[in-house]
């Protein structure tokens, strides 16, 4: 397609948007009420979950701006849980007992709040292996790793010399690497620098983080130096093209300000196409440089139970120039979003929020036309390759604003429509239009379970909704976002369902619960506890002074704290209670709170140890008890904490319950 042709019908798109835009408020309530009839009945029977019976497949769904991830039954849309990765939670203590404080850890400091957007399984062979989900913090650069036997976050890594970490965490079929591109383009290095300098000295930096096959630890391998562009959404390659990755670009224009009408003037901006294996190449032959780039590495030990940082200072730094045929640009029409590769590797589809078209890249093509150097000019050294000589064809007029495709399995492939609020079903390979299905309201990505991997589960589609307006009883000015499950056995796609979600779903995974649940971890063992505070039985428990430090090593069982009365506390002294949950049965877990806590609660798993610090600052007698209701006894689940002025001595004594402790001075 010339560039004319795409002028003309990018015009008439922008007419099209204008209208839709203008009529959808209306039509909203409308709409709702003609479609609620329509998901009764066999709907409602396609999504029951009897009392007592699983799901058949986890959801896992990004938390957005709260920066955690809820883990979402599916076909129920039942909540099942909510994991804290880049945000404090009070509700278990993450990021406020002192084993974990150190995953949210970051060379700006203590940052407890990211913004969460893509959620990532690990493969094997392309094919998802359930042993960890990814998933990136976009407002400070950081990837988090989280064990799905214990669904819990267990590493934070963050990413240097790059802002705005979107293009994230997508891995390569072996997840060998989780590429990471920057969205926003800064300084390089960074430097106050006149913002009217962006086209100059602002540059993008594409990262790839190796992970461990047995471990799982992440280390920021090497980075590539590009454009400055902003660059979206990224995934890579499998089958055929598993050695690449390809990410989209926007504001090829470089321009600095109003990006909203000055990085729209061109009809096409790229995709990036990256071959990693040959800058695994160029790092090997010693190549880039080591520049500086620091960066924290925090990882839960499974001994101690306790998450430490590691601060790298360095990483490798490549250039296009000084690795040659590492990095090709894709013509790709306008300000594309999504890029996604179909489960055989050959197409690479492009999602231009602008465009009137979906193109479809062939990988096939686009290794012919590197070799026959069939370019169209180069941007900042980078090729271009011929828009006609990789495109392996169009889907017309989809709708209005695609963002992002997922596939079936069978040759279908399904995208999300922002602007016109739909579902767009097209065949591979001849481009056509099967079906298409609206949703409520303002989808912006969709998910098919294992549907960005080489054997896509299908069944489903979820629609992750941006605007619920007259979907649920109002709540006043803040309302929830909503996912939509979607029938796509059959030739029509059918909505079975919605669900509110927690905090901005941007990007969900799905995986057959059967690859999950013989793998979860129902304890941790007591034996294998070395947390350094633990104890193994009443018998240790145990307080002692150090200075101005108390620590109380304590124990928890149905239905007591040992100690459960401590004296001897000054006004002044910082506490640390260090508490083991003995239980060795599954879902006992106990909690601790203490009046004038700081902090927040601690819920402590079986066999596991937390601690959590405050600082005594009010004269008196403060109870504690347990927060999780474990028993019929569990309302006396309780103790005392005294704390006396400074001046009055009172000697350090507490209560096992047998009197067995020093006994206090004088009362």
């Amino acid at each position: 397609m010339n560039n004319n042709s795409s002028t003309r019908i990018f015009a008439a798109g922008l007419s099209a948007i204008a209208m839709a835009m203008a009529m959808f408020t209306g039509c909203e309530k409308q709409v709702a009420r003609k479609t609620a009839p329509g998901m009764a009945g066999d709907a409602a029977q396609r999504v029951y979950v009897a009392p007592g019976t699983h799901d058949e497949l986890y959801g896992l769904f990004s938390g957005g701006f709260n920066g955690q991830m809820s883990v979402v039954g599916l076909p129920s849309g039942r909540t099942i849980r909510v994991i804290p990765v880049f945000a404090q939670n009070p509700e278990n203590g993450y990021g406020y007992s002192e084993e974990t404080k150190a995953l949210l850890n970051t060379s700006f400091g203590y940052i407890p709040w990211d913004d969460a957007h893509h959620p990532e399984l690990s493969q094997t062979n392309g094919e998802a292996d359930g042993k960890w989900v990814f998933i990136n913090g976009n407002n400070t650069p950081r990837i988090a790793r989280i064990d799905l036997r214990t669904f819990e976050t267990v590493e934070t890594i963050e990413i240097p010399n790059s802002a705005g970490n979107h293009g994230s965490p997508f891995t390569t079929e072996n997840s060998e690497y989780l590429l990471a591109g920057t969205r926003f383009s800064v300084p390089y290095p960074q430097a106050s620098i006149p913002i009217r300098n962006y086209a100059r000295d602002f540059k993008g930096v594409m990262s790839f983080v190796s992970v461990n096959k047995t471990s799982g630890r992440m280390a920021v391998a090497f980075q590539i130096l590009l454009p400055g562009f902003d660059y979206d959404k990224a995934h890579c390659g499998k089958g055929p093209s598993k050695d690449w990755a390809f990410t989209t670009s926007y504001n090829t224009e470089l321009a600095h300000t109003l990006l909203e009408v000055n990085a729209s003037q061109r009809d096409k901006d790229f995709i990036a196409a990256v071959n990693w294996k040959r800058a695994e190449t160029c790092v090997a032959e010693g190549k880039g440089k080591e520049v500086d780039g620091v960066h924290y590495d925090n990882y839960l030990d499974a001994s101690t139970q306790t998450a430490v940082s590691e601060v790298r200072k360095k990483v490798r730094m490549l250039t296009p120039a000084e690795c040659p045929d590492m990095v090709f640009f894709l013509p790709t029409p306008k300000s594309p979003h999504g890029v996604d590769i179909d489960p055989t590797g050959e197409y690479i589809v492009g999602a231009g929020k602008l465009a009137s078209v979906i193109p479809v890249h062939s990988f096939s093509k686009m290794i012919k036309a590197i070799a026959a150097k069939a370019f169209d000019g180069e941007a900042s050294g980078i090729p271009i390759l011929k828009y006609d000589q990789v495109i392996a064809g169009e889907v017309d007029k989809p709708g209005l604003g695609p963002l992002h495709t997922e596939f079936d399995g069978k040759g279908n492939a399904y995208t999300s429509m922002f602007l016109s609020s739909e579902i767009v079903k097209w065949k591979l390979g001849t481009w056509e239009i099967l079906d298409r299905t609206p949703c409520y309201y303002a989808i912006g990505h969709l998910m098919i379970p294992l549907g960005d991997t080489k054997k896509p589960y299908g069944k489903y589609v979820i629609a992750l909704n941006k605007i619920t307006k007259d979907r649920y009883p109002p709540t006043g000015p803040e309302l929830t976002q909503s996912a939509q499950l979607i029938d796509i056995s059959g030739e029509k796609m059918k909505l079975l369902s919605e669900f509110p979600t927690i905090g901005e779903p941007h990007y969900a995974q799905a995986v057959p619960a059967s690859l999950i649940e013989p793998n979860s971890v129902k304890i941790y063992k007591l034996e294998e506890n070395h947390h350094p505070d633990a104890i193994k039985s009443e018998k240790e428990a145990r307080v002692e002074r150090k200075g101005k430090a108390v620590h109380i090593y304590a124990s928890v069982i149905r239905s007591h704290f040992v100690p459960d009365n401590i004296e001897g506390v000054t006004i002044g002294d910082t506490l640390y209670f260090h508490i083991t949950n003995l239980e060795q049965d599954w879902d006992v877990p106990h909690g601790f709170a203490m009046m004038g806590q700081q902090t927040s609660e601690l819920l402590i798993m079986p066999g596991q140890t937390r601690t959590i610090k405050m600082v005594a600052n009010r004269v008196g007698v403060l109870p504690f008890y347990c927060t999780d209701f474990c028993s019929a006894l569990h309302q006396e689940m309780q103790g005392y904490i005294r704390v006396s002025p400074v001046g009055e001595k009172v000697n350090l004594s507490f209560s096992t319950g047998n009197n067995d402790g020093p006994i206090p001075n004088g009362t």
